[in-house]
């Protein structure tokens, strides 16, 4: 049993803020229904890394999960006439296209509403709905440059760097799942449904919202990033990665007088706290010095015996052993379409301590297109019509 059990979902979404929306309210009860052109969905397509396992993208393993798919030519009066079938039984309709995008195909909000009332509508958009940069291409590296969290990474010495994921389309997914929980919370007081409006700019600035907010209201800085070391613009030092003889070590905050006796270095314990604003790059040049001539055990045992908060800079290949993510259980391992194994990252929040299962695997283009059609109440020779004129496909279903 989940929370969103016996809600429907239409998700009429790809490249990855959409899908992983409507993965999550699959992931605690809500039936989703992919709707996919008859050639699959980009994420279905095209795979970071260009890594696909047999035939399955690892976008689609990022996404996929505890969804069906139904297969349908939208460009067709028969595709058409099939979903708004699909759109009178459900509770949500999803969609992260370009603004204008369904409407051109005869599925706007309005005419989705004539067929049922009580829809919410969920759109991930890139920038919003209308205004001046309605049009623009909402790509997660594009939002980073132009929400200034590009411009606030990396260093004043090197310059801007991209984050080397992408936060915002998933933070925008986060966001688009909360809105639409409000608006089913809501609905069941009311009777209503509501248009829930999410835009990746609004998503990315909410990110650095603690940032933002100090920059706005006149925080003190000597530029957009850290200098010598430091992490960011607006945190005392010692606060970023230093180097050390073997690897990378993340001071957190601390004072600097904390560092010198594990630094050997007794001049660190003259500055206050003050100081660690006021003199960032000088105390961070002379903690980078000090922790240049340790290797990465001594100074996490230093490190450590100081009560300075800190962590050794690790790569993914560190997670599968990290006793915390064991513990946790956050990777899943499960099988391809093709029966090869693949992991997938568990769904993040525990309901009573227990994690939703994965009742789906992602799963085969159109692996469910025969029995959403028949659930939506086409008889079986309507649903053999649809095949034989090209409007639906469906290929072998994987249910594990």
């Amino acid at each position: 049993m989940g929370a969103l059990d016996g809600v429907t979902v239409l998700s009429f979404n790809h490249f990855l803020s959409g899908p992983a929306a409507a993965q999550f309210l699959g992931d605690i009860g809500a039936d989703v229904i992919a709707v996919e052109p008859l050639g699959g969905a980009f994420q279905r397509n095209w795979a970071v890394g260009n890594r696909f396992v047999d035939d399955t993208s690892v976008n689609h393993m990022t996404t996929g999960r505890n969804k069906r798919s139904i297969a349908v030519d939208l460009k067709s009066p028969e595709g058409l006439a099939v979903v708004r079938r699909l759109i009178a039984k459900a509770d949500v309709v999803m969609e992260n296209f370009r603004p204008g995008t369904l409407d051109k195909l005869g599925l706007s909000e309005a005419e989705m509403r004539q067929i049922n009332p009580k829809l919410i509508y969920a759109a991930t958009t890139g920038y919003g709905g209308d205004g001046p940069y309605r049009d623009r291409p909402g790509q997660d590296v594009l939002l980073q440059a132009m929400s200034g969290l590009a411009a606030h990474t990396g260093s004043m010495e090197s310059g801007p760097v991209a984050i080397g994921s992408v936060p915002i389309d998933h933070h925008a997914a986060a966001l688009t799942v909360a809105g639409i929980l409000a608006a089913l919370f809501e609905r069941e007081r009311t009777g209503k449904g509501k248009r829930i409006e999410v835009n990746m700019l609004q998503a990315a600035l909410d990110l650095q919202g603690e940032s933002v907010t100090a920059w706005m209201n006149g925080a003190e800085r000597n530029g957009p990033r850290g200098q010598a070391g430091m992490a960011n613009w607006f945190s005392p030092a010692p606060y970023g990665i230093y180097a050390v003889k073997d690897g990378h070590v993340m001071i957190s905050m601390s004072k600097p007088a904390d560092l010198a006796e594990a630094l050997a270095l007794p001049q660190l314990a003259d500055f206050t706290e003050k100081d660690g604003f006021d003199k960032r790059a000088e105390i961070s040049r002379m903690v980078a010095d000090g922790m240049a001539s340790l290797t990465a055990d001594q100074a996490l045992t230093r490190l450590a015996a100081a009560g300075v908060w800190h962590e050794l800079v690790r790569d993914y290949d560190s997670l599968r052993e990290n006793p915390q993510a064991r513990h946790l259980g956050v990777f899943i391992d499960a099988k391809t379409q093709g029966g090869s194994d693949m992991t997938l990252l568990s769904h993040p929040i525990r309901y009573d301590g227990a994690v939703p299962a994965v009742r789906l695997a992602p799963q085969p283009l159109g692996g469910q297109t025969r029995d959403v059609l028949t659930e939506a109440g086409l008889h079986p020779q309507e649903i053999d019509a649809l095949f034989d004129c090209g409007a639906v496909v469906q290929t072998d279903k994987m249910r594990g």
